[in-house]
């Protein structure tokens, strides 16, 4: 099967013309066709010599994704469902803020972490998908919101999968989206989550990037975290803290820590307080996030009164942190739920 085209960094197709005995402007062009003028195919680049056309076309196959479902919420969310060419479906959510447009993208067809609470993994991973496939997500959107003359402002890598389970191509991704060549996203626009696979996190702070990071906490100590993510028994909470540790060591950023609240697991003013002394030292921000209901799970969402006891012990602990704006909730919100209900 041939490789994306979409999937090439720009310093992959400068590669491929040395390689390929064409000059290194050539792959501007390209990136110019591909990410400027958005081009759909190949043919359309038509400053590039038929000869080099024809072998693009001969390497490498254009990504393309098909809109099976769009749902808008009243709050102007928008969520997008997917048909990738071997049929399997993924999602894909634009949030309007007053900061600008927001798009959430999907790096895995399903997720094999397992975590209790969420809607994305119920049919486990099924595969990674190519860089050029999350790539392609934010093509297809931009190309929407070209016709009202908008554009994507920020990116967050949090919708289906795990994304330093897909590490290289979420890497070849995340350059692409932040070369000035490429769709020219600022680093600091852009927001990559993991659920906490330690090895991951020490190699992304050594990759010098000045993107946004995120950890999905969820409880104050390893006992809860295991019962609410399996992957807290392969990487407990103290070699997570350790990571961040050296991640903050590294790049001297500043942690997002996403932590949902499920009303009497998590959520009482004991595991804010615990939640302090455990984060205390780093410097981060915690994302309160108050469970979206999973039909499929049995968590019930925190009462207001908890959501915000818990925000006020962790203000009155000196801990930077919000409560997140609810979302697209007309909408099947939570990750993976417009999928399973397509699928399922």
């Amino acid at each position: 099967m041939k490789p994306s085209l979409l999937s090439l960094t720009y310093e992959g197709c400068k590669e491929w013309m040395k390689e390929n005995g064409e000059p290194a402007f050539r792959a501007k062009q390209v990136f110019e066709w591909l990410y400027q003028k958005r081009v759909e195919s190949m043919e359309e680049m038509t400053n590039l010599p038929k000869a080099l056309r024809a072998k693009l076309q001969e390497t490498f196959t254009m990504t393309r994704l098909r809109e099976k479902l769009r749902q808008t919420s009243t709050d102007g969310t928008i969520k997008f469902l997917f048909e990738l060419e071997d049929n399997y479906s993924i999602e894909t959510v634009l949030m309007r803020h007053d900061y600008g447009n927001s798009l959430c993208v999907t790096t895995q067809v399903g997720c094999r972490l397992g975590c209790t609470f969420c809607a994305s993994g119920l049919g486990g991973l099924q595969r990674n998908l190519e860089a050029g496939e999350i790539v392609a997500q934010v093509l297809d959107v931009q190309r929407a919101l070209d016709q009202s003359e908008e554009r994507i402002d920020s990116i967050v890598v949090m919708g289906i999968g795990e994304p330093f389970d897909n590490y290289d191509n979420l890497m070849a991704f995340l350059r692409t989206v932040n070369d000035d060549e490429g769709l020219n996203i600022g680093a600091r626009h852009i927001t990559v989550s993991t659920s906490g696979m330690v090895p991951k996190i020490y190699r992304f702070a050594d990759e010098g990037l000045q993107i946004n990071f995120a950890v999905s906490l969820h409880a104050p100590n390893s006992e809860i975290r295991g019962r609410l993510m399996p992957i807290n028994r392969a990487f407990p909470v103290h070699k997570l803290m350790d990571a961040i540790d050296y991640y903050q060591q590294k790049t001297n950023r500043r942690i997002t820590y996403e932590y949902g609240l499920f009303g009497g697991v998590n959520d009482q003013v004991e595991h804010a307080e615990e939640l302090a002394d455990l984060i205390g030292h780093t410097k981060g921000h915690v994302n309160l996030i108050p469970v979206n209901d999973v039909p499929e799970k049995d968590y019930v969402r925190s009462t207001r009164a908890d959501i915000f006891a818990f925000e006020r012990t962790l203000k009155a602990r000196g801990i930077n942190v919000t409560i997140r704006r609810e979302q697209g909730h007309d909408i099947d919100a939570a990750c993976g739920q417009l999928r399973a209900k397509e699928t399922g």
